[in-house]
């Protein structure tokens, strides 16, 4: 065969139309297969038809391909693979979690929802809880007892040890302790782990005492809101709708954001249909002296003379049933700390005493006349009810009180 005829007729199907190759290269073989492969394959991107990858492949290749081997090197890729890759990615790219509309829900969300630590996972914690939880606020606890169980019942975290807590950076420290540990609960705390304008609120039953102690312990960065729920777990247990929810804003810094999570907080109650008081915590004090305490009072005296249930209770009676029941419930540390932490309690304990003494003075006079018109006769006993001097009415709250002998002896006059 002449070296520069035509290549032969037995090698021409593997040629793939190349002309002008005299030897086959063992290198060039893998690049030939390769290059043929590459620019002979259907492919949906590529622009250049048959002729032309005919064409390309002459120009780059120098010697014919030899005859294929049982097995190719590379796979030829599967169009329906590719289609359906290309389908997922355009499916991924069409559903993004991330998109603005989401971002923006959950920066609203976060911006309306504060992080509330309580300080005391007792009854009255717990109760505070369930309703910060199902509100949407996320919620940690920590307390001397284990409540673990119940925090991940009610959807809280628990934290047994207060530096833990503190690294969370809580946006609100709610105190739910009782009022005789208040002080040692707090000195506790590890303030130099919180941030700076960490928000404290106390639901104590007294308002000057945990004013006056949160002024002298905490950092003037820290801002203080003095609340008091008038309700508790017994009377709150049917919704707190109507229920009073007093406060006072102690110390609130200026900026914006602390002046928003203060109302987001007082919120809270706001939404649960309480009736919001405003007013300080001196006023409080004076007006719960004579309410709170006093019903608190009664409630445990009432307890001491064991009341029962009987079959003809009228309403008036199963008033009183609930009154020791709702008062009984609370621990004594509650009663205890109302008299001992609200100058005001003693005031009232005294007009209690002289309205009871003057009380039995009164029953113990139209007794007396009684007696006198059964032994002396009806027209002596009716001169003496004309002449019986009316009991004196106790001075309203505030005023001073006379001295038990001085009443009593006017009463006698």
């Amino acid at each position: 065969m002449d070296k520069g005829g035509p290549t032969p007729t037995r090698n021409r199907k593997f040629a793939c139309g190349f002309k002008n190759t005299r030897f086959v290269n063992p290198l060039s073989l893998s690049l030939s297969l390769y290059t043929q492969h590459v620019y002979t394959s259907p492919c949906p991107l590529s622009p250049l038809s048959g002729r032309q990858t005919a064409a390309q492949h002459h120009r780059l290749s120098l010697s014919p391909p030899p005859p294929p081997p049982s097995r190719l090197p590379l796979r030829p890729p599967n169009p329906d693979r590719r289609r359906r890759h290309r389908l997922k990615i355009l499916a991924l790219d069409a559903a993004q979690p991330f998109d603005y509309e989401t971002r923006i829900s959950d920066r609203l969300h976060k911006s309306t929802k504060l992080k509330i630590a309580v300080i005391g996972f007792g009854n009255f914690g717990q109760f505070l809880a369930k309703t910060l939880i199902r509100q949407g606020h996320t919620v940690l606890a920590h307390s001397r007892s284990d409540y673990s169980d119940d925090a991940a019942n009610l959807g809280a975290t628990f934290f047994s040890n207060a530096d833990d807590l503190c690294e969370e950076h809580p946006e609100v420290i709610l105190l739910c302790t009782s009022i005789i540990s208040t002080e040692k609960v707090l000195r506790s705390l590890p303030l130099q782990r919180l941030k700076r304008s960490t928000l404290f609120v106390d639901v104590l039953s007294v308002k000057e005492f945990p004013k006056s102690l949160f002024m002298q312990i905490l950092p003037v960065d820290f801002d203080i809101l003095c609340t008091h729920p008038m309700f508790g777990p017994e009377s709150g247990k049917n919704g707190w709708n109507g229920l009073t929810f007093v406060y006072d804003k102690a110390r609130i810094g200026d900026e914006e954001s602390r002046v928003l999570r203060c109302q987001r907080f007082l919120d809270v109650f706001a939404k649960e249909g309480c009736r919001m008081v405003e007013m300080s915590c001196a006023e409080h004090d004076r007006y719960a002296a004579g309410s709170q305490f006093i019903t608190h009072t009664m409630g445990r005296v009432l307890e001491k003379l064991r009341l029962e249930s009987t079959p003809v209770n009228t309403k008036g009676y199963e008033t009183l049933l609930n009154l020791v029941e709702n008062t009984a419930s609370d621990s004594f540390d509650l009663y205890y700390g109302l008299f001992m932490y609200n100058k005001n309690a003693m005031e009232q304990l005294e007009r209690l005493d002289l309205a009871f003494e003057s009380l039995k003075k009164e029953l113990f006079g139209h007794l007396h006349d009684v007696l006198r018109k059964q032994l002396f006769g009806k027209a002596e006993g009716l001169e003496i009810l004309e002449e019986r001097p009316v009991l004196s009415k106790l001075p309203p709250n505030g005023a001073a009180l006379p001295p038990p002998s001085d009443s009593v002896g006017a009463q006698n006059n």
